[in-house]
């Protein structure tokens, strides 16, 4: 009999910060609901990564995304209180539109960096990281384009 192995779970977050802004949805159900945090969601059967963060930005706030960079993976058997869970977290950019809170966002909208209140999950330390980096790539003598470094596969 061979055992059965439990793995944490895999999941995508989006960070779109423009002209001072971050989006962020407002969760319409358990765990944290009525709570901000960064789009996202889980990985599905059969999806790269890379794919699941455009999805998952789209069906939370109708926009379109495309990822240009990493800004980190974050795990830990406590990030989420369903189950051990491990998110991949992209920066991404697109036309920055109204957004509409669909699927499990109650709501969606362009929030400015300095009162997003209280996140979800552990969403506000992967924003103070991604703010981090962004000053960082800003310094003078770093390239002023973020590039996307994910692996590509065919």
């Amino acid at each position: 009999m061979s055992p059965r192995y439990q793995n944490p779970a895999l999941a995508v977050d989006a960070v779109w910060i423009q002209r001072g802004r971050v989006l962020l949805v407002t969760r319409g159900r358990p765990p944290f609901k009525g709570l901000r945090a960064l789009p996202g969601g889980f990985v599905e059967q059969r999806e790269r990564v890379e794919e699941a963060v455009v999805r998952e930005v789209r069906e939370e706030t109708g926009l379109v995304a495309r990822p240009i960079a990493l800004v980190g993976v974050y795990s830990g058997p406590d990030r989420d209180p369903r189950k051990p869970t491990t998110s991949i977290v992209f920066f991404v950019r697109g036309r920055a539109r109204a957004p509409r809170g669909a699927d499990d966002a109650a709501a969606a909208e362009w929030v400015p960096l300095d009162q997003t209140g209280p996140l979800a999950f552990d969403h506000a330390k992967i924003l103070a990281d991604a703010r981090r980096q962004l000053a960082r790539w800003r310094r003078p003598g770093r390239a002023r384009r973020l590039r996307m470094t994910a692996a590509r596969s065919p």
